[in-house]
């Protein structure tokens, strides 16, 4: 039955190889349990309500992928997005986190009614070959850079930006003992390889006491999500701010969700030969009803995670293993102090390795025709120093359409790309503008 829904043998994997790399996901991806609510309690949303919504929009967003789509994509309240959520429209701008958990329910019904008539989906399939293999390459570096900086390797500087992080920090050589761990079973071709490092480097950590021991009881029921749920306030909903905050929404969700889903699909080998995701509409389905649930459950935005590509690199292939990861999300629920008890510097070579994995598409690249190489490099290099995959994507097409256009290439321009790159540019336009306007 396994078999018959997720097409294992056709995808040439294992129940096996599917639950190990479903647990890599989860714990790559596990701080959001703890960053989440922590951000969006800034608003004056109940924090111990926030951690039980969390890990359930992460648990249904996940299985939607798994079940619509078949993919083996995690989905949960995007980074980014709850940053805006609670600094930007409520702290910034000075509406109720009500207000604002009414623009992410707009979103949702915004993007299943965009998804319904192919409109995202032609999006995805008119981003050019080119930058289809950049973006994975772009999201490997960004990847990486997240890795080294959760364990401390490169952090902060006011002079050069970032610099190498204080060697004092056990949480880098943590990182490194996990790493050298992966690096040394990867060469011997060991099954769960970054799974036995990330328990490899947890046990090294408890030697230097970054690794904190439960205390007391280990289960308990998951606070009441009461506070928060369904708390819709639609006074506004017809004004231009409402207007403003949910496009934002949109464009930033409609552009990570894209990138992930086009970095992870091309590494597990899902886009065609004519750099086609034939499963792209199910998971854009997915992506949308995942934001409207979680605005009912009472958390921003839902979308697709790129430390999914840790659980692809580990060798899944279908939505079992999203399913995997929903699994450990459910258990967190009752045994968050277990689960928490990994410390970030040690999931931290997971994603360094990943990034490596990742990079390999840059050898797809065609490098002597510069009207594609240009536009692949600015994908590839705005996403980790922006920090940000939907940037890297906006420069990315706007300078493919531009050096086609002037090099008079513009024939290999679609109409859809010469939109969507007009799109782009009255929106950096009218950013600009409101720079100088303050």
């Amino acid at each position: 039955m396994i078999d018959k829904i997720f097409k294992l043998k056709d995808n040439k994997t294992t129940v096996r190889k599917e639950m190990i790399a479903g647990i890599i996901t989860f714990l790559t991806m596990s701080y959001i349990l703890i960053v989440n609510p922590n951000i969006l309690s800034e608003t004056g949303m109940d924090r111990a309500a926030l951690f039980t919504t969390t890990a359930l929009a992460a648990i249904i967003g996940t299985l939607l992928m798994a079940f619509l789509a078949n993919l083996p994509i995690a989905q949960a309240p995007g980074m980014g997005l709850n940053t805006f959520f609670a600094f930007t429209v409520v702290l910034t701008m000075g509406y109720s986190w009500q207000f604002a958990l009414t623009a992410v329910f707009i979103e949702g019904i915004v993007f299943l009614i965009l998804t319904f008539f192919n409109v995202r989906e032609m999006i995805v399939n008119s981003i050019p070959k080119v930058l289809k293999e950049a973006i994975p390459v772009g999201i490997g570096l960004f990847i990486t850079l997240i890795g080294l900086k959760s364990a401390g390797i490169v952090e902060a500087d006011p002079n050069t930006m970032v610099k190498l992080g204080d060697l004092a920090n056990h949480s880098i050589w943590i990182a490194f003992f996990g790493l050298f761990i992966t690096g040394v079973l990867l060469a011997r071709n060991v099954n769960g390889a970054i799974l036995i490092g990330i328990v490899g480097a947890t046990i090294f950590g408890a030697f230097f006491g970054e690794v904190k021991l439960p205390e007391g009881n280990i289960v308990a029921l998951p606070p009441s999500i009461e506070p928060i749920f369904a708390k819709f306030e639609w006074d506004h909903i017809f004004t231009f701010d409402m207007l403003v905050v949910v496009f934002t929404f949109l464009f930033v969700n409609l552009f990570d969700t894209i990138g992930t889903l086009i970095g992870v699909a091309s590494k597990a080998g899902f886009i065609d030969k004519d750099g086609n995701f034939p499963q792209v509409k199910r998971a854009l389905f997915a992506d949308a009803l995942g934001t409207t649930f979680g605005s009912i459950l009472g958390t921003s935005t839902i979308t697709s995670y790129v430390e999914s590509a840790s659980g692809v690199a580990s060798g899944g292939r279908t939505g079992l293993t999203a399913v995997s990861t929903a699994l450990m999300f459910a258990l967190a629920l009752f045994l968050a102090p277990v689960f928490l008890m990994v410390p970030a510097a040690a999931t931290a070579p997971a994603l360094i390795i990943v990034g490596l994995f990742m990079i390999s598409a840059v050898i797809n690249i065609n490098f002597d025709d510069i009207t594609e190489s240009l536009p692949a490099f600015v994908t590839i290099s705005f996403m980790p120093f922006t920090y940000s995959i939907a940037q890297g994507i906006v420069f990315g097409i706007l300078s493919y359409a531009l050096i086609k256009v002037f090099a008079g290439k513009y024939k290999d321009l679609t109409i859809t790309m010469y939109v969507i790159s007009l799109l782009f540019l009255i929106k950096l336009v009218l950013d600009a503008m409101h720079v100088l306007d303050k």
